[in-house]
């Protein structure tokens, strides 16, 4: 089988990477389409997946448009000559377009809901659209759910096991309580009027973050000078490793919160809209405590008060709930993977 996947984000490599090796070591072929946004390419890169570059993210809603040109121009030359039987992505506009204008069988995973109104369009001209079940709105009879979350297709135990050693390298003790601080830049499609910690905001969680332990940042942007000491001095693929031992994550990031929470650590996201699957581990799991609407004095507060307490019963609180959601959700790769050789199946019936 010849199969296209389309790669925007650091988020999407993790999603499809174990897709990738299954597919490959099952005989299938597989061509990457990448773009250069933040360390989408290192980390592609790192894990040896051989990939091409067709755009490079420029901040600004007009280049986001002409980016999006290009991809479509690119995606459906590279059609002509791959000819794919299907085209894999998340998000998934350019892919769906060239999908539409090829036909070409594309299936799209995603869920965000800040991007309602291109998710709509993208659904009615994907062949499938894909999301966790926590995803708040409904694209019709081609909207697919499953159990779990998109974290898990790298993170569920069959997956990924933490390895504390790795820390230690880096200087970070993984027998000390630590937190983790994400901080991101606001140059996506889907960052629109979003917004989390201001910088009085980004001093008062790392002060009350330091009472707990030695605070660690990631950030997209350039940090001040006055957070350098801070910064999370780690390799890009390894950064599961840090949150998996870390007592608590706390941030603006929608993946890093479900991320934390599919690895048993506890989370706080802070955004202006919040999404549907953290609200859904908060509610059914509470191992993420959202304060959406922008509620960054609320999430200060919050952390004021965990700072008072055992970071050590927070992990353990953490991980007791991390197992009750092992039990009730799929390894999403084995879904991804079920789902192509599924649409094969179909697709040779019907030729």
């Amino acid at each position: 089988m010849r199969i296209l996947i389309d790669i925007l984000h650091p988020a999407h490599v993790h999603f499809f990477r174990n897709a990738i090796a299954e597919f490959m070591a099952g005989g299938d072929e597989v061509r990457i389409l990448s773009r250069e946004k933040d360390v989408t390419t290192q980390l592609l890169d790192a894990y040896g997946l051989e990939h091409k570059v067709i755009s490079r993210q420029r901040p600004g809603r007009a280049q986001l448009a002409r980016e999006l040109v290009t991809r479509i121009h690119e995606t459906q030359r590279i059609i002509r000559n791959f000819r794919p039987e299907i085209m894999l992505g998340l998000m998934g506009p350019s892919i769906a377009i060239a999908g539409k204008l090829t036909n070409t069988r594309t299936v799209v995973f995603y869920d965000n809901e800040t991007t309602h109104k291109i998710n709509r369009v993208v659904a009615r001209l994907a062949d499938a659209w894909i999301s966790p079940r926590g995803f708040r709105h409904d694209y019709g009879a081609k909207h697919l759910r499953y159990d779990g979350y998109h974290e898990l297709a790298y993170l569920h135990p069959k997956r990924f096991k933490p390895d504390p050693a790795r820390l230690a390298r880096y200087g970070i003790d993984p027998a000390q309580p630590y937190s983790v601080l994400r901080f991101v830049a606001w140059e996506s499609i889907h960052d629109g009027g979003e917004s989390g910690f201001d910088l009085d905001g980004k001093r008062k969680a790392i002060e009350n973050l330091s009472r707990m332990g030695p605070v660690y940042i990631s950030s997209e942007k350039p940090l001040p000078p006055e957070y350098e000491p801070y910064r999370l001095n780690i390799p890009v693929e390894d950064i599961h490793h840090a949150l998996a031992g870390a007592s608590i994550v706390v941030g603006e990031s929608s993946t890093m919160a479900s991320e934390a929470a599919c690895l048993g650590t506890h989370a706080v996201f802070v955004s202006k809209s919040g999404r549907g699957v953290n609200d859904e581990q908060e509610a059914r799991y509470g191992l993420v405590k959202n304060f959406n609407g922008g509620r960054q004095v609320d999430a200060l507060r919050y952390l004021e008060r965990l700072a008072s307490e055992d970071p050590m019963r927070l992990k353990r609180d953490a991980q007791e709930m991390q197992r009750k959601m092992l039990d009730e959700v799929v390894d999403v790769t084995g879904f991804v993977v079920d789902y192509v050789k599924r649409e094969e199946v179909r697709r040779e019936r019907a030729a």
